[in-house]
């Protein structure tokens, strides 16, 4: 094994992994840990051990601007069984029920599917990452304890069906793509549009596309995510100031302003709304800045080396 490396020795950014099936997002964080022989790592949002497709990284100081990538809005491709409920709502849980689905046409599958579009009240699976008093669900579940989440506000911009499949008379499957703001669990909609149907539901597969400004297009196994950062680019990795004008509007700022930002004094404000990355004249990364008035703050700094 390599020595571990000092962090400030590795390039800071994100790294937009393509997460495989069957490892939980925190074993995609210990593995590029171990890749890049640092230890400041940490990403964006989770993904079930099921699930695949994009998980978002942060690497050094980029881990500051993890709070900020993790809120914005995702995209999902899944299939959704009905016929049958789970105990996790997903295909890795034990079957708690089947009903035929013999009964049901298109049209009522995709009824089903529509009310689950809009502004919604959505309970998340009791073995989710939800912490309760501290502890995570799934943990409460795992230690049997009854665990009952509270519902919390969701929105479904859209759900759009792709194929719908009866691989027996009794079950379908369908293919959806769904785009929602952060917290919300596809799973729960494959339950609750079964429930709606009386015959229950569960996902078989999920992969998350985008988050975002980030596609999985431009995501990379970790490892080869990690090859590029040590590279200083390539399909995985992007460079800390490249990160934060993907995700902020960019203000440049001169390097005398630079300087002050540096020291902690505020600058003059633009007037624009909501943050933005400030870029000296080299293209660094110098802060987060937000309009407090007539004067522009420092929200998140990032010293130079």
């Amino acid at each position: 094994m390599s020595p571990r490396k000092p962090d400030a020795d590795v390039p800071p950014g994100l790294l937009l992994v393509d997460k495989a099936g069957g490892m939980t997002s925190h074993d995609v964080v210990a593995r590029a840990r171990r890749v890049l022989s640092v230890r400041k790592v940490g990403h964006a949002g989770t993904l079930d051990p099921m699930a695949t497709g994009l998980l978002v990284l942060g690497v050094g100081a980029a881990t500051r601007l993890l709070g900020y990538v993790g809120g914005h809005d995702k995209t999902y491709e899944a299939t959704i069984r009905f016929g049958q409920s789970t105990v996790t709502d997903d295909r890795e849980g034990e079957v708690l029920a089947t009903a035929s689905t013999a009964h049901l046409d298109d049209d009522a599958i995709g009824a089903a599917l529509s009310a689950q579009t809009g502004p919604l009240q959505q309970v998340p699976s009791s073995v989710s990452a939800v912490k309760v008093d501290g502890r995570r669900s799934y943990d409460r579940v795992r230690a049997g304890e009854d665990v009952e989440l509270a519902a919390r506000s969701v929105t479904v911009h859209r759900l759009d069906v792709h194929r719908i499949e009866r691989p027996t008379p009794d079950l379908v499957d369908v293919d959806v793509t769904v785009s929602c703001t952060a917290g919300t669990y596809i799973r729960a909609i494959a339950r609750d549009a079964g429930a709606a149907l009386g015959v229950g539901g569960h996902l078989t597969a999920l992969r998350r596309t985008a988050s975002g400004p980030f596609s999985v297009d431009r995501a990379a196994p970790v490892e080869e995510a990690g090859a590029a950062l040590a590279a200083g680019g390539g399909d995985g990795f992007l460079p800390l100031p490249l990160a934060a004008t993907t995700v902020f509007p960019t203000r440049a700022v001169t390097e005398e302003e630079a300087r002050a930002i540096g020291y902690g004094q505020r600058i003059p404000a633009t007037g624009a709304a909501d943050l933005h990355a400030a870029i000296d004249p080299e293209g660094r990364l110098v802060a987060l800045l937000e309009d407090a008035g007539t004067s522009a703050r420092v929200a998140v700094g990032f010293p130079a080396a």
